[in-house]
């Protein structure tokens, strides 16, 4: 994940979270979050904005929780317990898949919650 996708998250209403967060934790917040460290299962982030995970996702994670959709959650990792962008809601498939070699990005397109490659603004 690049210089350029923390700089564009680290605006004047972004928190940034400098721990993993463990089951039973909460966090909420009306701008961006950013987490250097895991999210595991369990555990909670609820934000207006986007959210940027430089670790695992294992939790629950809602972006755009205000209903903005073209919120994104971009982690190492993403096999949330249950991923939602606005009002649309995703939860992982049964099973374990491999570890990807790149970010990845959940997004609303065509009016579903898709997760893909993260690729970086040009």
């Amino acid at each position: 994940m690049g210089k350029e996708m923390l700089d564009g998250a680290m605006g004047e209403n972004t928190l940034l979270l400098q721990k993993t967060l463990r089951s039973g934790q909460s966090i909420k917040h009306s701008g961006n979050v950013v987490v250097l460290g895991d999210v595991n299962p369990g555990a909670e982030i609820v934000a207006g904005g986007h959210v940027i995970i430089m670790g695992t996702a294992r939790g629950v994670i809602h972006a755009g929780a205000s209903g903005n959709e073209s919120a994104t959650i971009t982690a190492f990792y993403l096999n949330p317990t249950q991923l939602r962008i606005g009002n649309f809601i995703s939860r992982a498939p049964d099973g374990d898949r491999p570890c990807p070699e790149n970010p990845e990005t959940a997004r609303i397109k065509d009016g579903m919650l898709i997760i893909e490659k993260y690729q970086s603004p040009r």
